[in-house]
């Protein structure tokens, strides 16, 4: 025989309350003293009783959860945006629910559909790519706010970083310390993020009066393996870069293996910088130089945001950009005698440079 599932009204018996009264200690709504909220709390778990959401959610009500809709969960990129949501959500008494999305999968639009509605207030989308997936939330007539993803897509929210203006932090610092020959690998073009990343390293470098070589701008994928094809590429040009700008953290990863697998080091030979600051940069060998996206305060200001439309205020702002940084580590460094020797030359003519120095 299969067991009965605990219901409201048998906490309520055993607590001695009415079924209103549990309701509201179970949900953390006003009106119930400390004592009896515990003591509802205590009798809920000790029988196993699980407060139904959907149910809830139908019958006019709010859930207290908060949908997150990624198709990524397998970078550190999403991963803190996720965390942070979760920080965000759970401080003003919020579950967060996370729900992986593929463009291709039509069947998945339908059921996203029909879940939103019952489970979640409102939905945070971590979708930097315009997608059907925009059209799908839009339908599902719950708050959406987007994070990385402006676009044309005004309908929605958005917390995004100054991408723009962190490269050119970037690239400016590479001037600093004496590169000429800066390279850029790039990454998925149908994210706008990368898009005005691509667009502030050559504003820089015509500003700054340094060489467009079209050849030191290579086509990545924001994958390391991608990043590591490109930069083995750049090194083996007759006039190779001295300094290598990634689009994301991931692909100056595998730009600093390029580096090691070609003999040379980092940043004696050739100097790295990134985009993102995800942990792992702060870990490699050596410390990665990049522009910080400041994940935490991204999250809470969707959050925030997504509140305010749930709670039917209006949102402090459509578009929200926040200032990224760069953060200055041991990858990126003045270009070194050997360098400058050898400039137009080979890796391997690099290394013997750099033994008879």
């Amino acid at each position: 025989m299969s067991k009965q599932i605990p219901t409201l009204a048998q906490v309520a018996k055993i607590a001695g309350v009415s079924q209103m009264t549990a309701s509201r200690a179970l949900n953390d709504r006003p009106g119930v003293s400390r004592e009896t909220r515990d003591e509802v709390l205590r009798i809920a778990a000790d029988i196993g009783y699980v407060v139904n959401r959907s149910a809830q959610k139908l019958s006019g009500g709010r859930n207290g959860i908060i949908g997150i809709i990624t198709p990524m969960l397998d970078n550190q990129f999403a991963s803190e945006l996720i965390l942070g949501v979760g920080r965000a959500a759970r401080a003003v008494g919020y579950e967060t629910l996370v729900y992986t999305v593929f463009d291709e999968d039509r069947d998945a639009h339908r059921s996203l559909l029909g879940l939103l509605p019952q489970f979640a207030d409102g939905v945070v989308a971590i979708l930097p790519r315009e997608s059907a997936w925009f059209d799908t939330l839009a339908a599902a007539h719950v708050p959406v706010v987007l994070i990385d993803q402006r676009g044309s897509l005004t309908n929605f929210p958005s917390i995004s970083v100054d991408s723009y203006g962190g490269a050119c932090l970037a690239v400016e610092h590479l001037a600093e310390l004496g590169h000429r020959r800066i390279a850029f690998i790039s990454g998925d073009e149908t994210i706008e993020g990368v898009r005005d990343r691509r667009r502030a390293y050559s504003d820089t470098l015509g500003r700054l009066g340094l060489p467009q070589d079209p050849n030191l701008v290579v086509a990545g994928d924001l994958s390391q393996m991608r990043a590591f094809e490109a930069a083995s590429d750049l090194l083996c040009l007759a006039e190779p870069p001295t300094a290598i700008f990634a689009a994301n953290d991931l692909s100056a990863f595998g730009v600093i293996a390029a580096v090691r697998e070609a003999g040379l080091r980092v940043p004696d030979d050739v100097s790295v910088i990134g985009f993102d600051d995800i942990p792992m940069a702060a870990q490699v060998h050596p410390a990665l130089t990049t522009v910080r996206q400041p994940f935490q305060q991204m999250a809470r200001a969707a959050v925030n945001t997504l509140l305010a439309s749930i709670a039917g205020t209006e949102a402090p702002a459509a578009r929200i950009t926040l200032p990224a940084e760069l953060v200055v580590r041991a990858s990126a460094g003045p270009v070194s005698d050997a360098r400058k020797k050898a400039t137009g030359r080979s890796p391997k003519a690099v290394r013997e440079v750099r033994k008879q120095a």
